[in-house]
């Protein structure tokens, strides 16, 4: 196993590695609508919490050597399934023609207040 933790400047207390690459496939740890830097809670609403989940994601991916065309799934945590519409159009946009296999899961409430939280398989080269 590979441990890949990308560089953040904010203290992170959870006992978890953000991606373990093992057996050519890159596990991405759920990542929420938090700044890893500043461990800020994305303003504004769901657009906003899942463009930064996404950022959150892709940075693990790049401190893998991996690109989003590299995700096989997704799985997708919204504190409200009705916020489902928009949390999808920021999706496509984030990933264009590529299109991982994907579950939704609608939860009661995510940690610190966030909206939004996405996990990741992806494969590495």
């Amino acid at each position: 196993m590979k441990f890949v933790s990308p560089q953040y400047k904010g203290e992170n207390k959870g006992h978890y590695t953000p991606g373990i690459i093992s057996n050519g496939l890159l596990f991405i740890s759920g990542q929420l609508s938090i700044d890893p830097d500043t461990r800020k809670v994305a303003e504004g609403g769901i657009e906003e919490h899942t463009k930064l989940a996404l950022s959150n994601l892709d940075r693990v991916l790049k401190e893998a050597g991996a690109e989003r065309s590299d995700v096989v799934q997704c799985r997708v945590y919204v504190s409200d399934i009705d916020d489902w519409d928009k949390v999808n159009v920021i999706y496509a946009e984030f990933f264009g023609e590529h299109k991982p296999a994907r579950i939704v899961v609608p939860v009661s409430k995510l940690h610190f207040g966030c909206l939004v939280e996405i996990e990741a398989i992806a494969e590495v080269k």
